[in-house]
């Protein structure tokens, strides 16, 4: 397990250049350029018939912000205990239990959705820069904080070596190389259409390729230091290794609000670094959210929507959607397993944008749109065209196979929480409308434009 949770650092990495970058700068550059959401972008760039795969993008995002607004509130809930020490001496998998089968994180659902739309409808610069400029550095002081407590536990070198020991053995495992690719596709952002929206506020010289490259690696150091804030004290605090590697694979939630609250209540000063981590959580979540309605909220700027108008809708629809997800495990579950793998396929949509404007011309006319610009070169054009591609049918084809794996006998049921079959239904059915409602869309921001 050492091995492979090295070389997955190694595959994170790898795929900051074969996957997470270059998309980032296709995003930066189409917002640059079109000064238009995901939906009015892929209309403008690639024309009538290829509009729906905009519209792909955003419902994938905003489907994911339905059951997200959901995880953000978990964990300002989870904060508020942990600051009241409320979470002193309870059985922490029956306290997660009664928390998710109840009707709070309904409540918390709409107040961590009522915060983002706070600072939203105080626009771009007065809301959102604002609200970054307290989020951002507080998150980092937070995970400092986290880090300097971890590696000062008795034996975190345990864990130092769990998540930086390198086994040659393991270096032609694809397995190891295939899930650090995921985790870098997923944990960027890119691929999302949250950095297209907001790209589409720089200015129009603004250059996109070295901000690529510094969002690439500034999420690779924050990543990097909530490794070392968590997996040292993990592997600290649990009896023995084999329940740390356990406790490692229990899965996000899981991870999040039963194990980590569980281990850190055995610290000096339990309820200080429980709240800090959990309010860690909660802003990093709040950030997620706040960049997610600013997407939907864009998208119907464009259809002529004023933001004042466009942001009470967006907030209604969330609140509405995010339901399901709030008092159903099983739905939440069920979302995160099919839109979180979809943003694999937003990727490839925007691959097939590339490819189909021409990478060279892509590269020449939209990226480096002046002589400070500078020119990613030919590799750009050789990993949009051959290598990311490449990248999303291995992601999609071993993660859908896995799935048949978890549930073989009902891999094909529409309507499983995690199988094969509700991933490709629900996706055909959300490809199917929007090729039913393609043309009147494009039509509405065409007519917009014109």
């Amino acid at each position: 397990m050492g091995a492979a949770a090295g070389y997955s650092g190694h595959g994170n990495r790898c795929g900051k250049f074969l996957w997470s970058i270059p998309l980032i700068i296709v995003e930066f550059s189409i917002g640059r350029k079109t000064r238009k959401g995901v939906v009015g972008s892929f209309a403008e760039l690639m024309g009538k018939n290829y509009t729906w795969m905009g519209g792909f993008v955003a419902f994938c995002t905003i489907a994911i912000m339905f059951y997200y607004s959901v995880v953000t509130g978990w964990a300002l809930r989870y904060f508020l205990v942990a600051v009241t020490g409320q979470l002193s001496g309870v059985n922490h998998e029956q306290f997660w239990k009664s928390f998710t089968s109840g009707y709070q994180p309904l409540i918390f659902h709409l107040l961590a959705l009522g915060l983002g739309s706070f600072i939203i409808y105080h626009g771009v610069v007065k809301g959102i820069e604002r609200a970054n400029r307290i989020l951002l550095p507080s998150l980092l002081v937070l995970l400092i904080i986290g880090v300097v407590r971890s590696l000062t536990l008795p034996n975190a070198a345990v864990g130092l070596n769990y998540l930086f020991a390198i086994r040659t053995e393991q270096l032609f495992n694809y397995q190891v190389w295939l899930e650090g690719l995921s985790q870098s596709a997923w944990s960027t952002g890119a691929g999302w259409g949250l950095i297209l929206t907001y790209a589409v506020y720089i200015r129009k010289n603004e250059g996109v390729v070295l901000n690529s490259f510094i969002t690439g690696f500034g999420n690779n150091s924050a990543s990097l230091l909530a490794g070392l804030a968590i997996i040292p004290a993990i592997f600290s605090l649990a009896p023995t290794i084999a329940q740390a590697e356990s406790a490692l694979r229990a899965g996000n939630d899981g991870l999040s609000f039963i194990v980590i609250p569980q281990l850190f209540s055995k610290l000096p000063a339990a309820a200080f670094f429980t709240s800090v981590f959990f309010l860690a959580l909660f802003f990093a979540a709040l950030s997620s959210i706040i960049s997610m309605l600013e997407l939907a909220t864009r998208i119907f700027i464009d259809f002529g929507l004023p933001r004042h108008k466009a942001l009470p809708l967006v907030s209604l629809i969330t609140a509405i959607m995010g339901v399901p997800s709030a008092i159903y495990f099983k739905f939440f579950q069920n979302q995160d397993w099919v839109w979180g793998l979809g943003l694999i396929l937003s990727g490839l949509f925007f691959t097939i944008l590339v490819i189909r404007f021409g990478a060279s011309r892509f590269r020449t006319e939209v990226v480096v749109v002046n002589e400070e610009e500078w020119d990613p070169g030919f590799w750009f054009d050789y990993l949009l065209k051959i290598i990311i591609p490449i990248e999303a049918f291995l992601l999609l084809a071993w993660w859908l196979y896995r799935s048949i794996g978890w549930n073989p006998s009902g891999w094909y049921n529409p309507f499983g929480a995690q199988t094969l079959g509700t991933c490709l239904f629900q996706w055909a059915a959300a490809i199917f409308i929007l090729l039913i409602i393609n043309g009147f869309v494009y039509r509405k921001l065409v007519q917009r434009r014109a």
